[in-house]
């Protein structure tokens, strides 16, 4: 593994534990020229899950896009890169759980919305804005009421 620091290609496994019910394999690497740490993954190579997109076209599912967007919505929240990485490891998880080898966009964002809601409000609600692209100023309202009367 080449560290994302220094490009050196020597580094150790300092902790390895599998992720997803045994579907993958988390390790944290250090490498032997820097010290600092790094996080790969091992995965089992499968055929790619595609995304149909709102326009009815298809992408392969695209985890540094879901991280990207997850980011974005707990930015300046309390909430860890390990904690984004589960939400994330679950979305995929279940999307690849189901026997489909097709997901919906929009079923990829409830799934996420899901997830988010149980770790943190703001977070769920900076993600619905941008998923569910609210029109106006009574749309984004009627989600923060379903967010108070669930509790």
């Amino acid at each position: 593994m080449r560290c994302p620091y220094c490009g050196c290609t020597e580094s150790k496994v300092v902790d390895s534990r599998p992720t997803d019910e045994g579907e993958r394999i988390r390790r944290r690497r250090e490498c032997f020229n820097c010290a600092k740490r790094f996080t790969t993954y091992e995965i089992v190579e499968t055929t790619p899950l595609m995304v149909i997109k709102r326009d009815n076209s298809r992408e392969p599912f695209s985890r540094e896009k879901l991280t990207n967007g997850l980011l974005r919505a707990c930015e300046k929240r309390p909430i860890s890169l390990d904690q984004i990485d589960e939400i994330i490891d679950k979305v995929e998880s279940k999307a690849y759980g189901g026997m489909e080898r097709e997901i919906s966009s929009k079923r990829v964002g409830e799934l996420t919305m899901e997830f988010l809601k149980d770790l943190d409000e703001v977070a769920y609600v900076r993600f619905a804005s941008v998923y569910r692209q609210f029109k106006d100023i009574h749309s984004f309202m009627n989600e923060l009421e379903k967010l108070l009367n669930e509790k």
